[in-house]
């Protein structure tokens, strides 16, 4: 039996260049060196270091498994000497992300946010890796069912023997810290009660069912709810591997042809359109978005990570692009309205309590 490869996106928002809309290159260099040093002890096999707006991610191939305490060290402490150029080149929000002074065996309820996969690498392995900015986990909830679950965007669902079964999808209640799976195609009803609510229920985990081989995987963390306040959205990122028996790589690329509606956007307290964009346009700078998705594309081998290929550099999502800005433009003229801000249930880690306790012996019985 082959020895299994792990791999690692581990994100942060250590300090934003200006502002929320890009990262400085220092920071990436920073990050970049420690990883090549982890690479030579032996920790990593391979890493790619990139960015999407403010967040640094650390993409990574290793042998230590899942929730490795060694690799979430290591991530956890390249994110606080990244944080020291931050402070020290004076970067809008230094350190964010880093919810405690000190690491705790895993990086669960800490800050950064991750995702990982554990598999044996096939023959040929394509791996797709999405980054967001100005958004939450659930803005992955739509995709990840259009990929899995929707033939009229997976051809694959229903020409492809191997995926004809179906897949699994793990559901994490976000507030109760509960998990549940749904058996797709046939309980596509009952996923879509919940995933339909993304500020609550996010996919975490899709698997395919005639085998149980992990799909995707996502980042569910969610920033506020471990701070207590607002601190910044939480700028999810996701793994998806492809072909043979999964999803073809122009069909998991397929949903973000359409740029949904999303929760984020200014202060995380607006709607907005996610916005697919090359690397290069990875900078949201507009009322601080659109939020926008990235995607990179590797081709794994014996564990390193060939490429990348910037997936949304391709003239045909030129139009989702044009799409996402019309959109902006109309919530935009809403202001402070709904929907365009998030309801007030949303709210409650924002301005919105201060107000309420200044104005509770206000309000009066009609």
């Amino acid at each position: 039996m082959a020895e299994k490869i792990s791999l690692s996106v581990i994100k942060a928002d250590v300090g934003g260049y200006v502002g929320h809309s890009s990262t400085h290159p220092e920071l990436i260099s920073t990050s970049e060196e420690e990883c090549e040093k982890a690479k030579k002890e032996g920790l990593l096999i391979d890493y790619h270091v990139t960015n999407c707006g403010d967040d640094i991610a650390l993409i990574m191939t290793h042998r230590k498994g899942t929730d490795s305490e060694e690799i979430h060290r290591f991530a956890w402490e390249t994110f606080e000497k990244a944080t020291e150029v931050a402070k020290k080149l004076k970067q809008y929000g230094a350190g964010q992300d880093l919810l405690t002074d000190a690491f705790s065996g895993n990086l669960k309820g800490m800050g950064p946010g991750y995702a990982e996969v554990e598999f044996e690498e096939r023959k040929s392995e394509p791996v797709l890796i999405f980054l967001a900015d100005k958004t939450e986990p659930g803005a992955w909830n739509l995709p990840l069912y259009k990929m899995f679950a929707d033939p009229f965007n997976t051809a694959g669902l229903v020409i492809d023997p191997s995926m004809h079964d179906g897949f699994n999808f793990e559901v994490l209640d976000m507030m109760e810290h509960k998990k549940v799976t749904f058996s797709c195609p046939e309980e596509i009803y009952d996923l879509l009660i919940f995933i339909g609510a993304p500020s609550r229920y996010a996919v975490k985990f899709v698997y395919r069912k005639s085998d149980g081989e992990t799909a995707a995987a996502t980042s569910t963390q969610r920033l506020s709810l471990m701070a207590g306040r607002y601190v910044g959205k939480d700028d999810p990122v996701m793994i998806v591997r492809c072909q043979s028996g999964l999803p073809a790589v122009g069909e998991a690329l397929e949903p973000f042809t359409f740029p949904h509606t999303v929760a984020g956007f200014m202060r995380g307290s607006h709607h907005g359109p996610l916005m697919p964009v090359s690397l290069k346009d990875a900078t949201p700078s507009r009322f601080d978005g659109p939020p926008r998705v990235v995607c990179l594309g590797f081709q794994l081998g014996e564990g390193m990570l060939i490429g990348p290929r910037d997936m949304f550099a391709d003239v045909s999502f030129n139009r989702a692009r044009s799409m996402a800005n019309m959109i902006s433009d109309y919530l935009r003229r809403h202001g402070p309205f709904e929907p365009h801000r998030l309801p007030l249930e949303e709210m409650e880690y924002t301005t919105m309590p201060q107000v309420m306790e200044k104005l509770k012996g206000r309000f009066v019985s009609e």
